[in-house]
């Protein structure tokens, strides 16, 4: 993939240089390889690339991730992006993302991920994949 890609303001992050630093491009590789309907955490993509953590795939994420379908990589508790939760719900709900709905008393009565069902693993392309089965996101 390594696609040319331009930061969320329209810039690439280095301004003597049109591409992008190469772990942002990994990540965002990342990002566009998983399925609609599915979900990694930050974590998840750093244990991928083997490299980096959830904090500077984040980074990536709110730098760059404007690029790539950012929904699909979340926080580990399946919270929506705090800011961008409407935005993130439509296409939850458009790519029939598996939610969890609000309890009563949730602030904002928004739903969550229901991270058992989303999470991909990097490999099972299906829905339903074996996450519940045990093993971290690239075994």
């Amino acid at each position: 993939m390594s696609q040319h890609r331009t930061g969320g303001d329209g810039t690439s992050g280095d301004p003597t240089s049109h591409a992008l630093p190469e772990y942002a491009e990994r990540v965002l590789d990342v990002a566009e390889l998983i399925p609609p309907g599915r979900v990694m955490t930050y974590g998840d993509v750093a244990e991928w690339l083997g490299d980096g953590g959830p904090r500077q795939v984040g980074r990536v994420m709110s730098l760059y991730g404007a690029a790539v379908p950012w929904w699909r990589v979340v926080r580990a508790d399946g919270a929506l992006l705090p800011g961008h939760e409407l935005r993130a719900l439509d296409h939850y709900r458009a790519e029939s993302t598996p939610l969890r709905e609000a309890s009563r008393g949730a602030e904002g009565h928004l739903p969550r991920l229901d991270m058992k069902r989303a999470r991909w693993d990097g490999v099972t392309a299906g829905r339903g994949a074996d996450r519940d089965k045990g093993g971290g996101a690239h075994n």
